[in-house]
């Protein structure tokens, strides 16, 4: 790929939940598209900084890691203050980093639906506010929401997660409405059956119902949503904004 093909050359993206899956494979795609990346992952892993190394001196961009707990709003403030302090324009934030903890409507408690709700979708509107106001003065920028097929239809045993991401694309329509006189895009991804941890953990029955009303009939990868999240954060979807995007092997 030259430089010149690079779908994010000289643009800058947060990008929450870089730790592993989707997150993961959309800091790599946005490094190789030529991005600099502000990434943000809970903990430091194993291995992280040294493939973070990698990336930057194989793509030629930078890679800046921030660590924080997305339950703590101080540790957002001060991520937040660090990218304020780069003084880079902001032109992409992928609202990525999510958790499910799975349950049957009856054995859910309230303070396991709170903190699902904390992680999927008040703390993604907290630091959602604080990157789209960078955006705002320089009247452009792409927000990506990661939303969820169970949203949009619903899954047994997943109503705090389902319920959770539903606000997110509830979200995506009103933001949409109004940013877009300033400039900024904004839009939702809802994955399906996508091969992940999270998914892992999914009842090999509710796989196989899911399966079965699937065109393609297996799982999906992380890079195929990541593929979607490159191209509405590029200037090629600039007359996209307000949808909500399936990648789910047909199960709609």
């Amino acid at each position: 790929m030259t430089l010149s093909s690079k779908l994010l050359d000289k643009k800058t993206a947060v990008i929450t939940g870089c730790l592993k899956g989707i997150g993961k494979s959309t800091m790599e795609l946005f490094a190789e598209n030529g991005a600099d990346i502000f990434a943000c992952f809970q903990y430091e892993s194993e291995g992280i900084s040294e493939h973070i190394r990698q990336l930057q001196d194989y793509y030629a961009i930078n890679i800046t890691p921030l660590y924080f707990d997305m339950c703590n709003t101080d540790e957002i403030k001060a991520a937040v203050r660090q990218i304020q302090a780069s003084k880079k324009r902001i032109d992409v934030l992928v609202n990525i980093a999510g958790m499910t903890q799975d349950a049957l409507f009856h054995m859910i408690t309230m303070d396991s639906m709170k903190k699902i709700f904390e992680v999927n979708f008040f703390s993604q509107m907290y630091l959602t506010q604080y990157i789209t106001k960078l955006m705002l003065k320089n009247k452009s920028g792409s927000v990506i929401n990661i939303s969820s097929i169970s949203a949009l239809d619903g899954n047994p045993g997943q109503l705090s997660y389902s319920a959770s991401k539903a606000a997110m694309v509830a979200a995506t329509k009103t933001l949409s409405s109004e940013l877009a006189p300033s400039g900024v895009r904004v839009n939702a991804v809802a994955p399906g059956v996508i091969k992940t941890e999270m998914t892992e953990k999914l009842p090999e029955e509710a796989i196989k119902r899911l399966m079965s009303k699937s065109s393609v009939k297996h799982f999906g990868l992380p890079e195929d949503v990541a593929g979607l999240i490159l191209f509405l954060a590029s200037d090629m979807s600039s007359y996209i904004t307000g949808q909500v995007i399936r990648v789910d092997g047909g199960i709609g």
